[in-house]
């Protein structure tokens, strides 16, 4: 039996909202505890993103990828109506996670 693959691409922002950062994961737990502890040095450190705004699930890591191409190339009003439309308020969703999730 073939184990089904999860890919998710998400954004992160600071807790200021001013900068936003789009990324693709396998697994969404793992890859936003690291940006909280700031595991990787780069962008998402150097800004402080370490709140999960938005994410979308794929099975498919072309299709995933693909899609944060897309919204890279977006502008910064269009990303925060498509983060409106999943979470209004801009809270942390990562709050939700539990130790079972992903």
């Amino acid at each position: 039996m073939q184990r089904k693959h999860s890919y998710y691409v998400y954004i992160l922002t600071n807790y200021e909202e001013t900068t936003f950062y789009i990324g693709v994961t396998n697994s969404l737990v793992r890859r936003t505890n690291e940006h909280k502890v700031h595991m990787n040095k780069g962008f998402s450190d150097k800004y402080n993103l370490k709140k999960l705004v938005y994410y979308e699930y794929y099975d498919s890591n072309t299709l995933a990828i693909n899609r944060e191409k897309q919204l890279k190339n977006w502008h910064r009003e269009w990303k925060l109506n498509l983060i409106k439309s999943m979470n209004p308020t801009l809270r942390d969703l990562s709050d939700d996670f539990t130790e079972f999730d992903d």
